[in-house]
This record gives structure tokens, C-alpha cells and sequence, in this order.
């Protein structure tokens, strides 16, 4: 017999995150709070480049104010600005976050014109701490039982700490959390609608539609899919349709210059450039590298999802698709380890790889600003031996590091976050090893998948049932 979720399941999971929400809201406003300290000695220079990346404390928030035209009062997407030596002239981010942008400049209006950049990044970073907690409360709604060991995981990782405050990213994180607890919820269409607004603030949660379609396919459950994807497309539209009528220019201004963009800093191509791979100049021949490299990914996990012996937990899947896009793209920013937190820890709550992929976070996130200020600075950079006496001696190391420490750097968080991948397609492959299905549950955050019957596989010579029998 089915083994569904109940109404009453749900009320329950209601019931436990409202008795482990105030430690976890208390947890995360102390990281955050910490977050900001950890940014203070960049504040008080105003975020002078060397000094932000000899104290590792960089944050696109405070120069962005100036350099988008928002200290001009400038609207993003409807208004240009000259930026120098740059070809951008409208807010290269998705339509959402160029409204939080601009929602932050309003509020620092009443401050005097000296005042009103540290406000703007003062006035951010409390909105992305909000942010952090309604993703975290998300998350371990999510995990179901383990919602305290999982919710901590998330508010008290070094990532959280560390790259809370360098881009808006935080906004896209909470919105996918959402969107995650509402389609646990059984509410797809909320769930769809959460997962538009959330790419309209950041491009990668489009990726979230492959898993849950093919799961959905996998499940036979065809009308929560389809309300699932109109919820996206219509919150998505609602978003972005008035920017796109009015502001043609200002809105395509995201996509072109993700386009054109070259090999940045943080991306495997980067590495391989430095070591004899040719024709990563050519941005078409880059883009073609990636975009297909990600696709054979993307394939190899439709394959496992309709393969496994059990259906997948969704969690296992977002968190493998989120790592097949960022492998072998052509960005990876430190901050990007923030779409993934949430992800890692629902995917496979276990601490050794988690920490272990949290340092490999760590050395990448110290070595890119050391890197950037020998780059700056035009030295050499420190050898590896004297990288780590600095460290040893809680010190930046003088003039930064040098371009094979920094590899050393870029491969580490690389190979953390692939050995982490790994490990989830083998609790796929082993339902065994699962964590969370040792204790007999399903899929917490499944939804309407959780404990539903398989009606299509390609492992036709199986039994069509998963679901752990009630004794």
C-alpha cells in the first residue's frame, strides 16, 4: 500500500519548524552579524581594492552603487550609464535584482550625498540577512526530520559567513528555497511561482525545471507538473514583461553580456588556459565548450534519473544539475557557493564532505583576493611554502600569491565540490547509503513525488514500486 504524505504529515512539518525557527533565526542573524564584521575593515577605507583584497573583505555592493548610475539616481534598465573601460550601459543583472537594487538606493535617499553609498551597503546587507534567514527557515522546512541538523548546517557554514554580502545573490537563493518548500508543501503552482521570481533574480534556478519535469514524468504526475510550469512562466512574465516592453534595451542587457562574456577568474577554463588549452579567446568557441560540456552533464543525470533503482530524491538532482552548470562554466565567483549550500546539505546531510567542500570553499575564497592583489599590484605574488607560513601566522601573505598558488586554489574548491557530486550520484545509485532514507521516508522534499508509484522507467525489468512498505 502507498505510503503517501498525509495533510497531517505536512502539519507536522509546520509544527517542527516552528519549534526549531527561533534557534535557527537567532543562528543565522549571529553568522550574518559576524558576516559583517568580517567586512568592517573594508568599510572603513570605503572599500579600497588593495585593502579589500589583502583583508579578503571585497563586495560588489558599495562600488556597484556608484558605477550603475545609482548614486546618479538612475533607474536600472530604463536609464543608461557610462562605466569607464567597460562596454556595459545598463544593469547586467535579471530584472529582480535590478529592483532590489533600486528599492535600496530609495531607502538611502533621506541620507546626504557622502553618506548615501556605505547606507546603500549597510541597507543591503540587512535586506540580504533577511534574505539569509527565510532561506534557511526554507531549508529545513525541507529536511523534514532532520530540520535542526540541516538548518544549522546552512546558518553555520563558512560560505554563509564569508559570501553572504558580495553580490545580490542571496535574493535568487531565498526565492529557490521557497520554491522548494512550497512544492514540499504539495502547492506546485505557489512552488512554480517562488521559482520564477527566483529566475528572474538570477539565471541559474532555470536549471531547477529538468529535475522536476523528468521526476514528474518519472512519477506520472502530470498536472502538478503542469501547474508547476505555468506558475513559473507566469510569475516569471510578470517580472519581466513590463521591462521588456518599456526597457527592451536595459533588460536583453543580462543575456548579451553573459554572452560576450570571457574566461573570468574561478573557472576551470582559466586553469586550463594557463596549462597549453588553446582557443579559449574565441568566446563563441568558449560558450560552444561550456554550453556543451554542460549539456552532455545534463544528459548523463536525465539518464541516471530515469535509470536509478530508486527515483532520486529531488534535492540529489537540483544539487547535480547546479554543479553540472558550474563546472565547466566560464564564471564562478566565490558567491556562487551560495547556490549550493542549500542544495548540498538537503542532498546529503553527512558532515565529513560537507566540511571538506566548506575548506575547499575557504582556500578558493582567500585565494582569489590574494591572487587579485598581486595582480594589481604587479608582484610575483608569495610561493606556496610562504602563503602558508603567512596563513599559519594568521596574515596575508605580502603582495598576494603567485598564479600557481592560485591554481592550487581554483583546484581545490573544483575538486571538493566534484567529490561531493560524486558522492550523491552514489547514494543514488545505492538508496542504502542514503542518509535521509535510513530512517524509512522518502523524499521530505518530494512533494507529490514522495512515496508516489513509478508509472515510467527505462529499468523496465524492475519492479514499478519504491516505495518502503508499512509493516
Amino acid at each position: 500500500m502507498s505510503t503517501a504524505r498525509t495533510d497531517g504529515d505536512v502539519w507536522d512539518g509546520h509544527g517542527r519548524l516552528a519549534r526549531v525557527a527561533p534557534v535557527l533565526t537567532g543562528v543565522t542573524a549571529l553568522v550574518c552579524l559576524m558576516g559583517w564584521l568580517q567586512k568592517q575593515p573594508c568599510a572603513s577605507t570605503r572599500f579600497d581594492f588593495i585593502k579589500t583584497t589583502t583583508r579578503a573583505c571585497y563586495t560588489d555592493v558599495y562600488p556597484l552603487y556608484y558605477v550603475r548610475g545609482l548614486s546618479d539616481g538612475k533607474v536600472p534598465y530604463f536609464d543608461t550609464f557610462n562605466a569607464a573601460g567597460s562596454d556595459i550601459h545598463h544593469v547586467e543583472y535579471p530584472v529582480l535584482s535590478g529592483g532590489f537594487m533600486q528599492i535600496a538606493a530609495l531607502l538611502v535617499r533621506p541620507f546626504g550625498v557622502d553618506e548615501r553609498g556605505m547606507a546603500f551597503y549597510n541597507v543591503t546587507v540587512f535586506l540580504l540577512a533577511l534574505l539569509a534567514v527565510v532561506a534557511v527557515l526554507a531549508t529545513a522546512y525541507v529536511a523534514g526530520r532532520r530540520s535542526l541538523r540541516v538548518g544549522l548546517m546552512v546558518a553555520l557554514s563558512p560560505a554563509l559567513l564569508l559570501t553572504a554580502y558580495i553580490n545580490w545573490d542571496l535574493l535568487a537563493v531565498a526565492l529557490s528555497a521557497l520554491s522548494l518548500a512550497a512544492w514540499s508543501a504539495r502547492r506546485p503552482a505557489l512552488a512554480g511561482a517562488m521559482l520564477g521570481l527566483a529566475i528572474a533574480a538570477k539565471f541559474y534556478p532555470l536549471l531547477f525545471l529538468g529535475p522536476l519535469v523528468l521526476l514528474c514524468v518519472r512519477a506520472g504526475q502530470w498536472r502538478a507538473m503542469g501547474r508547476m510550469l505555468a506558475g513559473t512562466a507566469g510569475a516569471w512574465l510578470l517580472v519581466n514583461l513590463p521591462v521588456m516592453l518599456f526597457a527592451w534595451d536595459g533588460w536583453k542587457e543580462f543575456y548579451t553580456f553573459s554572452q560576450k562574456r570571457g574566461i573570468d577568474w574561478g573557472s576551470i577554463f582559466f586553469f586550463l588556459q594557463d596549462h597549453g588549452m588553446t582557443g579559449l579567446d574565441d568566446t563563441d568557441r568558449l560558450n560552444m565548450l561550456g554550453t556543451g560540456t554542460f549539456l552532455v552533464l545534463a544528459a548523463g543525470i536525465a539518464v541516471l534519473t530515469l535509470t536509478a533503482p530508486r527515483r532520486p530524491r529531488l534535492p540529489q538532482l537540483l544539487f547535480l544539475v547546479i554543479v553540472a552548470f558550474m563546472l565547466p562554466n566560464k564564471v564562478w565567483s566565490p558567491q556562487y557557493v551560495l547556490w549550493l549550500l542549500p542544495l548540498a546539505v538537503l542532498a546529503r546531510p553527512k558532515l565529513p564532505a560537507f566540511l571538506l567542500w566548506q575548506l575547499g570553499e575557504i582556500v578558493y575564497f582567500f585565494g582569489i583576493w590574494w591572487y587579485l592583489l598581486s595582480v594589481s599590484s604587479q608582484t610575483p605574488g608569495a610561493g606556496l611554502g610562504d602563503t602558508l607560513s603567512a596563513v599559519l601566522s594568521l596574515d596575508a601573505p605580502d603582495g598576494g600569491i603567485s598564479h600557481d598558488v592560485y591554481g592550487v586554489a581554483l583546484l581545490a574548491r573544483f575538486s571538493t565540490v566534484l567529490l561531493l557530486a560524486m558522492l550523491v550520484v552514489w547514494d543514488i545509485l545505492r538508496p542504502s547509503s542514503d542518509l535521509v532514507r535510513s530512517d524509512g521516508v522518502d523524499d521530505p522534499a518530494g512533494g507529490v513525488l514522495e512515496d508516489a508509484d513509478d508509472v515510467f522507467s527505462l529499468r523496465r525489468w524492475r519492479r514499478p514500486r519504491h516505495a518502503v512498505p508499512v509493516t
